[in-house]
C-alpha cells in the first residue's frame, strides 16, 4: 500500500489571521480557497493565539506582529511545514509581514500590501473604505511604505464602529456602500475595502458598480500566484 509524501501532496498557502477569531479565519480561508481553486495550492488557515478578536487600534496592530510570527513559525516547524509555498498575512495592516519576509525563503504577502498594489495599478487614483478609524494613520503609513502615496486620495469611514458593524452584516454592507460612494465622488477609480474581516462585504460590494472594488483576499492570492510564477 502506498503512502503520501510531501512530494505528492499539494503545496500550502498558509493564511494567518492576526485577529484571534477563528470564524474570521474560516471565512477568509474559504475565500482564498475559491480564488486558488484549480491550482496546485491548498489553503490552510491558522489563527494568532493571542490578541483581540478584531484589530481596531494601532497598539494592538503593532503587538500582533509577534503573535503572527510565532504562529507561522510554529506551523512551519510542524509536519506540514515543508509544504508551505507562501504565507498570507490576513489583516489589512500586515502585522509581522516584514519580519517574516526577511526571515523566510517563501513569499510572504500581506493583504494590505497586495490591495494597495492592485488599487494603484497603472497609477490610478485610489482610496480605502473601512470601519476602523483608529487605524487610519497605520493604513496611510502602509500606503507610503509601498510608495503609492501620490495616488492615494485617503480613507472613507463608516459612521458606526467596527465592533457594532461586525455584529450587523447588513448595516456593515450599507455603511461601507456609502463610504465607497463618497470615495468615488472624490475621484477614486478603485476603492480598497480595508479589513480582513470585511472580506465578505467586499465581495458583495464588488458587483455594485460604484468603483472598482479591491478585495483584500483575492488581491493577496493573485500576488502570491505572481510571485510563485516568477520563482
Amino acid at each position: 500500500m502506498s503512502t503520501n509524501t510531501a512530494t505528492d501532496q499539494p503545496r500550502i498557502v498558509l493564511l494567518i489571521n492576526p485577529n484571534t477569531n477563528q470564524d474570521t479565519t474560516a471565512m477568509m480561508g474559504g475565500l482564498a480557497a475559491i480564488e486558488l481553486a484549480g491550482t496546485d495550492l491548498e489553503v490552510v488557515g491558522i489563527t494568532a493565539a493571542l490578541g483581540p478578536r478584531m484589530l481596531i487600534e494601532p497598539n494592538a496592530l503593532r503587538d500582533s506582529a509577534e503573535h503572527v510570527c510565532e504562529a507561522v513559525r510554529k506551523y512551519l516547524a510542524g509536519p506540514s511545514g515543508a509544504r508551505v509555498a507562501a504565507v498570507i498575512v490576513s489583516a489589512i495592516g500586515d502585522p509581522g509581514r516584514a519580519e517574516l519576509a526577511s526571515s523566510l525563503s517563501v513569499p510572504v504577502v500581506g493583504i494590505g500590501q497586495a490591495s494597495i498594489l492592485a488599487a494603484s495599478a497603472d497609477d490610478r487614483a485610489f482610496a480605502m473604505a473601512t470601519s476602523t478609524p483608529m487605524l487610519a494613520d497605520s493604513l496611510s503609513e502602509l500606503v507610503q511604505a509601498e510608495g503609492r502615496s501620490e495616488y492615494f486620495l485617503g480613507i472613507s469611514l463608516t459612521e458606526s464602529g467596527p465592533l457594532e458593524l461586525a455584529a450587523d452584516p447588513e448595516a456593515q454592507f450599507h455603511e461601507l456602500h456609502a463610504a465607497v460612494g463618497r470615495a468615488a465622488n472624490d475621484g477614486a477609480k478603485a476603492v480598497i475595502i480595508a479589513g480582513g474581516p470585511l472580506s465578505e462585504t467586499a465581495r458583495r460590494l464588488a458587483v455594485e458598480g460604484l468603483a472598482e472594488i479591491i478585495e483584500p483576499i483575492p488581491s493577496a492570492c493573485r500576488l502570491v500566484l505572481t510571485l510563485l510564477a516568477a520563482g
